[in-house]
């Protein structure tokens, strides 16, 4: 057992001490301390500073210890996809894929399909967000635009349909969280409507929309964000320039819209850093225009994240996997990440320049506040979730706690 110095307060008692330079709430602290007991963090600061504390057990680190990390668009990992899974159980394979390398809250994504199909899958996912396995579902489709698809299936692809949000939202219990709509689809308005009164955001993205569109969009949404009560006030972008109509002079598209929005704090925008989606210094240009509380790092995770190359699946799709990218099989279009949250953190920090403690806010506290659950997960702070990634100083992972247990499987 450990013991802090004495004081003349009452001692707290932690299950575990865990002590090294960790990003806190207030930015990279070295020598900072967690105590820690029945699942949660009891304080976090300075050691310095910390107040009378008995330790069942302490553990220092010698890396960096990084708040768990919560992805808001994985479709899967360790050989399993949401999509295409036939169980809850197939996928746990997945979830556990990246839970062990940092991502403690993951949100679990589905693609374009038959309105069957996405009844069975959302009813799965429903009782995993109810045993606490996933933080919540997203939705990619079936609302978008057929030329910039991306691996959604054209066959499924149909106009906005609000009946069918407030049905999949009844089946998800309470755990849609997000869901991507192109804004110039037919009934685009509707569909978000829809979405903020079954407390879920709109998710832009999957769209050839004209820049006019999509900032009609975003206000829309902020709108409608405003009168119902959503996870967060703000509307998302389904990975940034990925599935949308390419910047052009004199036709910008929807990506320098949804950028200005995020710099404007209307807009968050999801970022695939993951060396294969963008290019570095497109990252880079992200994090410098828009505000930091409006950029948050994803995956988009299919089933060949920590696995093999080779033949993969995706929805009704046949997936490749070559040199860690994706795609259709015999085309060329990217069909989703092969990185865990984690590499895409470190990719964004050593390859784009982006500062440590933002882009780790960026993959932790700031997608928790997009879920409407930072009081609970995102942030090594009292009251939150025990959920932690000790890393060395490359930023590659040696354990994870997930509700301060050691993430075995």
């Amino acid at each position: 057992m450990s013991t802090a110095p004495a004081s003349h307060s009452p001692a707290v008692a932690a299950e575990l001490a865990l002590r090294g330079t960790a990003v806190l709430a207030r930015g990279l602290v070295p020598d900072a301390l967690l105590l820690i007991a029945d699942g949660d963090i009891l304080w976090a600061g300075p050691a310095a500073h910390a107040p009378q504390y008995e330790a069942e057990r302490t553990l220092t680190h010698e890396g960096l210890i990084l708040p768990g990390l919560v992805d808001l668009h994985c479709h899967g990992g360790g050989g399993a996809s949401f999509p295409d899974a036939q169980s809850p159980q197939d996928m746990l394979t997945a979830i556990h894929e990246h839970r062990r390398h940092g991502t403690t809250s993951l949100v679990a994504s589905l693609v374009t399909a038959d309105a069957a199909t996405l009844r069975e899958r959302v009813t799965d996912l429903a009782q995993l967000a109810t045993d606490g396995e996933i933080a919540a579902i997203h939705l990619e489709g079936p609302f978008l635009s057929v030329e910039r698809r991306g691996a959604q299936n054209p066959e499924h692809l149909i106009d906005g349909d609000a009946d069918m949000v407030r049905e999949l939202a009844q089946l998800a219990r309470g755990a849609l969280a997000t869901m991507t709509v192109a804004p110039e689809v037919t009934g685009a308005d509707q569909v978000i409507a829809a979405l903020a009164e079954v407390g879920a955001l709109p998710s832009l993205g999957h769209t050839d929309a004209s820049s006019a569109q999509m900032t009609h969009a975003i206000a829309r949404a902020r709108t409608e964000l405003r009168r119902e009560r959503g996870r967060s006030p703000l509307p998302t972008a389904t990975h940034l320039f990925n599935g949308m109509r390419p910047i052009h002079h004199r036709d910008p598209g929807p990506a320098l819209a949804a950028l200005d929005a995020a710099k404007a704090g209307d807009l968050v925008v999801e970022v695939i850093a993951d060396g294969v989606h963008l290019d570095a210094r497109t990252v880079a240009h992200v994090f410098t225009i828009a505000a930091e509380q409006n950029v948050v790092l994803v995956t988009d995770a299919m089933a060949a994240a920590g696995m093999p190359e080779g033949q993969y699946r995706l929805g009704a799709l046949d997936v490749t996997v070559e040199s860690g990218v994706a795609t259709l099989t015999g085309a060329s279009a990217i069909a989703g990440g092969t990185a865990h949250l984690l590499d895409v953190v470190r990719f964004a920090v050593t390859d784009a320049g982006v500062d440590l403690v933002r882009a780790v806010r960026a993959a932790s506290s700031v997608p928790a506040a997009v879920l409407g659950m930072q009081d609970r997960i995102g942030t090594l702070a009292p009251g939150r979730r025990a959920d932690a990634v000790l890393v060395d100083l490359e930023l590659q992972p040696v354990s994870v706690l997930r509700a301060g247990e050691v993430v075995t499987d």
